[in-house]
């Protein structure tokens, strides 16, 4: 009975043990854009897990090593970020410049500073958030855009993650 007992837990064991890493399916990043109406300050911050952006370090920097310890292959994943990412106000690019790049064991987090008129803050807001959906097919970005106290989510995926989303323009406070 007892080793019964054993045999079945062994093939238990055996069975689930793949369900960990079968647990991470699919490939996503989470983006924030917080644009200030007041002062027309725009800060963008982008969350991407470290196991996606290690492995699309072969396509992004072939020369380089595929591993955020190699500087040249962090170098190569800014300039991409920085063409796969862009956020437009009233039909003008917003210029980001990177202000700070945390490489963590779990995540790499990318923060953008910018700067629009503040004529312009309430205005139509333009954003392609094609970061990985070149490499990854099931690649999911989420972008929350936030300005005027409200929060707006535009959802990127698959091929068409290039394609721009628009905000409609937001009304001035009473």
């Amino acid at each position: 009975m007892i080793k019964r007992a054993v045999a079945l837990f062994a093939a238990v064991s055996f069975a689930i043990a793949p369900l960990p890493a079968a647990a991470h399916r699919g490939h996503g990043a989470m983006s924030v854009v917080d644009i200030d109406v007041r002062s027309g300050e725009v800060r963008v911050s982008h969350r991407v897990a470290t196991h996606d952006a290690e492995p699309a370090l072969a396509l992004i920097a072939p020369d380089a090593q595929t591993s955020l310890d190699d500087p040249e292959a962090v170098e190569a994943l800014k300039l991409y970020m920085d063409r796969r990412f862009v956020v437009a106000v009233a039909d003008q690019p917003v210029a980001l410049t990177l202000k700070a790049m945390t490489l963590g064991a779990d995540e790499v987090r990318f923060e953008y500073a910018g700067k629009v008129s503040t004529a312009l803050t309430r205005a139509n807001v333009a954003v392609i958030a094609a970061m990985f959906a070149d490499v990854y097919g099931d690649q999911v970005n989420q972008v929350n855009i936030r300005r005027a106290g409200v929060t707006r989510t535009l959802v990127f995926a698959g091929a068409e993650a290039a394609t721009p989303q628009a905000l409609d323009a937001i009304e001035p406070a009473p």
